[in-house]
C-alpha cells in the first residue's frame, strides 16, 4: 500500500502558524473569510477556512441568497479532518456567530483543537452589534459572557460588544481601560477594542496582562475616522491582530500600530477607487479593495502610534 504524503503545513511547519478560521463567506465581496484569509496568508500563515454561511453576497444588499451551516455540519468538518489526522492548528479565528446551537458547538472545537494542542491561540471577534443595535439573537450574549470569554486567548470587541460583554457604558479611554480589566479577570490575556468613538475620533485601546495578577501593559491608537461606511473591516482587522501580535507576541502595542496602519491604508484606497470610478463614497456601503492593497498588507508603513497609559 503506497506510504500516504505528509502533510507539509504539519511536517514542515512554518514560522508563523496553521490558523482554522470558522467564519462566514460570501461568493462577491469581502467579509468573514472572504476578509480574513486572505490577508492572513500574505503574512505567512497556512488558513484552512470553514464557512459558516455560504452567501452570494453580504445581507446590506438589497437580496442575497445562500445557506447555513449548523452546529452538526460543523462538527461533521471537524470529525472528517481528525479522521485525516489534520486537527492540529496552532490558532483558531471566530468571527460572526449566529445561533446558540453553533456556538455551542464552536465551543466543542476549542476543546478538541486544545486536546491536541495546549498551546493554541483561540482569537475571538465576539460579533454581536454595533453603535447600539444587536446583529444576533439575545440569548446569544449570556453565553458569549459565560462561556467564550474565559476560553478566548484574545479578544478583539468593538465598543458595542465591550458594553454587553461587562455591562459597562463605555463613554471614555477610563472606561475603557476598566473594561479591559474586567475581560482579562474572566480569561484573555489581549484584549484590544477595536473602535471607540470619543470626541468624534476613533480610538483603539489595546490591553495586554502578561501574567495572572499583574497589572497590564495598556495603550491607545487614535486614528482619524474616515467619512464611509465599509463591510467587512471589523474581520480584516482581527485576522490583521492575530497575524502581527503572533509576530510580535510580548508587544500588542507593536502589532496593533502594524494592523491598524494596515486597515487604514486600504479604506483609503477603497473609497480613492470609488471616487475614480464616479461613485460618492459616503452613500453606501463599500466592498473593501483587499486584492489592490497587498503591499499595505504585507509591508504597512507605520502611520499610527501607539500611546502607553502605564
Amino acid at each position: 500500500m503506497a506510504r500516504r504524503p505528509p502533510v507539509l503545513s504539519l511536517a514542515l511547519p512554518s514560522e508563523t502558524g496553521r490558523v482554522l478560521s470558522i467564519q462566514s463567506h460570501t461568493v462577491h465581496g469581502y467579509v468573514g473569510n472572504k476578509s480574513a484569509v486572505f490577508p492572513l496568508q500574505l503574512l505567512g500563515y497556512d488558513v484552512d477556512p470553514i464557512n459558516s454561511v455560504q452567501f452570494s453576497n453580504h445581507t446590506v444588499y438589497p437580496t442575497f441568497k445562500g445557506q447555513v451551516l449548523n452546529g452538526d455540519q460543523l462538527w461533521d468538518l471537524i470529525e472528517g479532518l481528525a479522521a485525516n489526522d489534520l486537527l492540529y492548528y496552532t490558532h483558531l479565528l471566530t468571527g460572526y456567530i449566529g445561533s446558540a446551537s453553533f456556538l455551542s458547538t464552536v465551543l466543542k472545537v476549542v476543546n478538541r483543537l486544545r486536546s491536541i494542542n495546549p498551546n493554541l491561540v483561540y482569537v475571538c471577534d465576539p460579533v454581536m452589534g454595533d453603535e447600539g443595535k444587536l446583529y444576533v439573537p439575545q440569548d446569544l450574549v449570556s453565553p458569549f459572557r459565560e462561556k467564550v470569554v474565559p476560553v478566548a486567548s484574545m479578544l478583539t470587541p468593538n465598543q458595542f460588544d465591550v458594553e454587553l460583554l461587562t455591562g459597562m457604558r463605555i463613554t471614555s479611554e477610563k472606561d475603557g481601560l476598566e473594561a479591559c480589566n474586567i475581560l482579562h479577570a474572566a480569561g484573555p490575556t489581549k484584549v484590544v477594542i477595536t473602535s471607540m468613538v470619543i470626541d468624534d475620533k476613533l480610538h483603539l485601546i489595546g490591553s495586554h496582562q502578561k501574567e495572572k495578577g499583574q497589572a497590564p501593559e495598556q495603550f491607545k491608537i487614535v486614528v482619524p475616522k474616515i467619512p464611509a461606511y465599509f463591510t467587512g473591516t471589523g474581520d480584516l482587522m482581527t485576522a490583521l491582530l492575530l497575524g502581527w501580535s503572533n509576530k510580535y507576541p510580548d508587544d500588542l502595542g507593536r502589532a496593533a500600530e502594524l494592523a491598524i496602519s494596515s486597515l487604514q491604508a486600504v479604506l483609503r484606497r477603497t473609497v480613492a477607487d470609488y471616487k475614480k470610478a464616479g461613485f460618492d463614497p459616503q452613500t453606501s456601503s463599500l466592498e473593501i479593495r483587499l486584492v489592490q492593497s497587498q503591499e499595505d498588507i504585507r509591508n504597512p508603513p507605520i502611520e499610527y502610534k501607539s500611546e502607553k497609559f502605564n
